[in-house]
């Protein structure tokens, strides 16, 4: 009776300050760190649009390279930077946590930037120039190896900050289903509000000063703003929320993979509800709910068959034999979503090296507004920038609702259909680009300036705005469509790692790009080559557009495939208090184990008579 008592009492403690922590805890985080987080990530996006949007420009006319090798330089320093979230997000969720990832990949983004900037201050590091762009001497190998450094530097910083900032953002609020409907804001959509301004004012500040000042000034600028954004994330430490990580999820779904394996001569039982279930030793990964079963994938449900050899004398489970109903659930989430994910792949191989041939375009092209000023030819991604700021507002405030009317869904349309959307708008894009420069080399051919690749065609720049538009509102619906569904979809330890796939997608789609940049240019001939290396009037790019134009419609063919044969993870969702799951998590701490294994037992017992 006195032990009875004096449990009572530990449990009844243990409970206060568990509340007193939850409460405290409950202080942290909130919309008072929002803005903290995404000035981190915007400054960021300004450095990083800063330094790319007009590096073409740099690499082809300061370091004298051809058009063709600069623009797979940075198409593979493109793929690398997306490819390295994957490895900061596997530190993130596995030991170190977002908050100190975020920090490493900050210095280190900014060890890169300030490198790149120092390049560009000393002319001694720099080929001589070349006005005519023939003939010109690269540069050299050990000037090429000092940008490759901190392109290097980027690439891992990247690694660091993108999979995670938006997760971070996440932690600090309560994102459960009904919270995220019950808002009139979406986290999503603001974010890339967010990265759009910053890239405004890359676009238009950043190239202005590197077009027209100085490029070391035009790098300098964005690397303060980044060591500035970093200090002052640092500085707002003591108000984030900051989720623990749950230990290693390659670990975990190698776990499920290995017990599978192991037991597929087991015979499955028919009611899935003997399958092994652990809420115990889930209660890490699952805060927001427990993953329920379903039935694709089938054989994964191997892994969570119990057999005698699998709890061991402490009746703790052989995670290497043994898998809960959760985690086996959590790798066929991931592998549901992979098809998906897949389709994005080939959407950035198309337009992954349009960017670089565009800006070329442009130089080509009238660019004046009047006669002393000239649109620098990489701000022009200012429209496609605008146009997703402008489209996600209208798409918040006016689409969502209205499409809410027609189909009750509360987001208005669902992930896919918003997907499939911006893939169709991608389609139009490239196809306007096509005409576009068939426009182009009409204008060039009428006033005989073919075989003068530096003079400027009588053809406005605007006639390259409407493919910037419609990439921007293909941006509005697949790029933010695409991280939501990843976000939504994927396990709840697992987050971090579903928005790297995210850049993954890219980082694919940047290579890929390569080798289809790199085939077209050698196998379509010497004369009258598709992406020729100096004289872009001589080229056939148009045809390269319709190439791409073939590759994106045969991918939503693809996409729609697996669009409708996709099903959604079903979650059940917690419907107690927090306070009330963390007291009871509490008194489970405080009971001995085997004490709490025969109570399990026997609750299961007694369900089952």
């Amino acid at each position: 009776m006195e032990n009875k008592m004096e449990l009572e009492k530990k449990m009844s403690e243990s409970g206060e300050e568990h509340g007193e922590s939850k409460t405290k805890k409950r202080q942290l985080g909130g919309i008072k760190t929002l803005p903290i987080i995404l000035a981190n990530e915007a400054c960021d996006k300004f450095a990083s649009t800063g330094f790319h949007a007009n590096m073409i420009i740099y690499l082809t006319k300061v370091l004298n390279l051809p058009l063709v090798k600069a623009s797979n330089i940075l198409t593979n320093f493109n793929g690398t930077a997306n490819f390295t979230p994957l490895i900061g997000a596997l530190i993130a969720d596995s030991f170190a946590g977002r908050f100190w990832t975020i920090i490493f990949g900050s210095i280190i983004y900014t060890l890169g930037m300030v490198t790149i900037t120092v390049f560009a201050f000393v002319p001694s590091l720099h080929p001589p120039p070349c006005p005519t762009q023939q003939n010109c001497n690269e540069a050299s190998s050990l000037q090429l190896w000092i940008l490759y450094i901190s392109l290097l530097l980027q690439a891992i910083g990247t690694g660091g900050i993108r999979p995670c900032v938006v997760t971070f953002a996440a932690d600090q609020f309560d994102m459960t289903k009904s919270k995220v409907e019950a808002r009139k804001w979406n986290l999503f959509n603001w974010y890339y509000i967010c990265m759009g301004v910053a890239t405004i004012l890359a676009l238009t500040v950043v190239v202005y000063v590197q077009d027209s000042v100085d490029w070391g000034w035009g790098l300098g600028i964005p690397t303060i703003a980044l060591g500035l954004s970093t200090m002052a994330f640092i500085g707002g430490s003591p108000l984030y929320r900051k989720v623990k990580p749950g230990g290693s999820p390659l670990v975990r779904l190698t776990q499920v993979i290995v017990a599978a394996f192991k037991k597929r001569n087991v015979v499955a039982p028919a009611d899935s509800s003997l399958l092994y279930k652990n809420k115990v030793l889930d209660a890490g990964i699952s805060s927001s709910g427990m993953l329920l079963h379903t039935n694709h994938l089938r054989w994964l449900d191997q892994a969570a068959i119990v057999t005698d050899r699998d709890i061991d004398e402490s009746n703790q489970p052989n995670l290497w034999r043994l898998s809960t109903v959760h985690r086996v659930e959590e790798l066929k989430s991931m592998i549901r979503i992979l098809p998906i994910w897949a389709a994005a792949i080939l959407l950035i191989t198309s337009y992954s090296n349009q960017h670089s041939f565009t800006i070329q375009q442009a130089r080509t092209m009238d660019r004046h507004l009047s006669p002393s000023f000239a649109i620098p030819p990489a701000s022009l991604a200012i429209f496609s920038v605008s146009t997703l700021v402008i489209g996600l507002a209208i798409y918040e405030r006016l689409f969502v609702p209205f499409a809410r009317r027609i189909t009750g869904n509360p987001t208005g349309i669902t992930y896919l259909q918003r997907i499939g959307i911006g893939f169709v708008v991608n389609i139009l894009a490239t196809i306007v680009s096509a005409l576009v420069e068939i426009k182009r080399k009409q204008v060039a051919t009428n006033h005989n300036l073919l075989d003068k690749p530096t003079a400027v065609i009588p053809i406005s720049v605007f006639w390259l705005a409407p493919q910037f538009c419609l990439h921007g509102i293909g941006e509005v619906f697949m790029s933010v469509g695409l991280l939501e569904f990843l976000y939504d979809q994927s396990p709840e330890s697992m987050k971090s790692i579903a928005v790297a796939l995210s850049s993954i997608s890219m980082s694919l789609g940047d290579y890929f790009g390569t080798i289809l940049v790199t085939s077209v240019h050698k196998y379509s001939g010497k004369e009258r080559n598709w992406l020729p290396d100096r004289n872009l009037n001589r080229g056939r790019l148009e045809n390269y557009y319709w190439l791409i134009t073939g590759i994106q419609v045969v991918n939503v063919i693809y996409y729609l495939i697996c669009a409708w044969f996709y099903t959604y993870k079903p979650l059940d969702l917690a419907t107690e208090s927090r306070d009330v799951m963390d007291l009871e998590l509490a008194k489970e701490r405080i009971l001995p184990v085997d004490s709490r294994v025969k109570a399990e037992t026997e609750q299961e017992r007694i369900g089952t008579c």
